[in-house]
């Protein structure tokens, strides 16, 4: 599957600018202002409406919000007659929503973060001959902690760590189940640039990890078309990502995915003994084939 970075390689030291943002591309984001004046996605949406609001919230247009009486950032609004009256509640976006499951940004919740780096633990975890429990420990652990070093340190529109979810059962009140993660960061790699003619940056594609109950159920497509739709929002004209060369099954779903070969490991990396060949793969993505793609399934 796709590797697992360890956090500082999530941290891009690169400027983010309001031209990438498209509008036509936020018709279902709801955008606000975000401390230092960058923009954040909420990933929110009217759960009863029937479309959803692009919401930009500059101190300009929060002036003149105010001045109509429109509140852009807040839970509650007044009425004519001067009541506060709750807004309704609101529902996770969803990327992508294939084969029963549905894909959104990871909440900032503590036990869905946990789960996360328990799901990538499970995933990457190399077992060992003698205290492998103890080292899984440790590695959860790690995991956990550069899961949160991502979160509190990277711009919300530089990562996101994307969550899978479980259909809900109808007849119980238990809530959905976290059961594929993948992370999604912006970088500017120029041994990866040489190989996207006209882009500066682009979309890597890492951590993809499915729990072991429900692999082989088409968790990892899903969320590899949650990525892409992730990647128009953003602007990103390129996704990326690397695997294993002899790793057959990862690479299938991958190639199943639209991504294709363009480079692997030099020899001099792979000749050290238990090193295995990486081979990266690109994506362009395409705004109107992810439509496309999407009715037909």
């Amino acid at each position: 599957m796709a590797h697992l970075l360890r956090h500082h390689s999530f941290t891009s030291t690169s400027v983010w600018t309001e031209a990438r943002l498209h509008p036509q591309a936020y018709a279902s984001i709801k955008l606000s202002n975000h401390r230092q004046g960058r923009w954040k996605i909420y990933g929110k949406r009217r759960a009863s409406g029937n479309g959803c609001v692009v919401q930009c919230c500059t101190s300009s247009s929060s002036s003149a919000a105010a001045k109509l009486g429109v509140d852009l950032t807040g839970n509650a609004e007044e009425d004519n007659n001067g009541r506060w009256e709750e807004k309704e509640e609101e529902e996770p976006l969803y990327l992508a929503s294939e084969y029963g499951w549905k894909v959104r940004r990871l909440e900032e919740d503590q036990s869905e973060i946990k789960k996360v780096a328990e799901i990538q633990a499970e995933a990457f975890h190399q077992p060992m001959a003698f205290f492998d429990d103890i080292f899984f420990q440790f590695f959860q652990a790690e995991v956990l902690a550069g899961l949160m070093y991502k979160l509190r340190s990277s711009p919300p529109n530089r990562y996101a760590c994307l969550v899978a979810e479980s259909p809900s059962d109808a007849n119980s009140e238990s809530k959905t189940k976290l059961v594929g993660v993948v992370d999604v960061t912006a970088l500017r790699d120029e041994a990866v640039l040489q190989h996207l003619q006209g882009a500066d940056e682009y979309l890597y594609v890492s951590g993809l990890a499915v729990s072991k109950r429900f692999r082989r159920r088409k968790i990892g497509s899903c969320l590899l078309k949650a990525c892409e739709m992730l990647s128009v929002l953003w602007g990103f004209k390129y996704l990326v990502l690397r695997a294993y060369e002899d790793d057959l099954g990862a690479r299938t779903l991958y190639a199943n995915a639209g991504y294709r070969v363009v480079s692997g490991d030099p020899p001099w990396l792979t000749s050290w003994i238990g090193r295995r060949r990486r081979v990266l793969m690109i994506k362009q993505s395409n705004f109107l084939n992810l439509i496309n793609s999407t009715f037909q399934s």
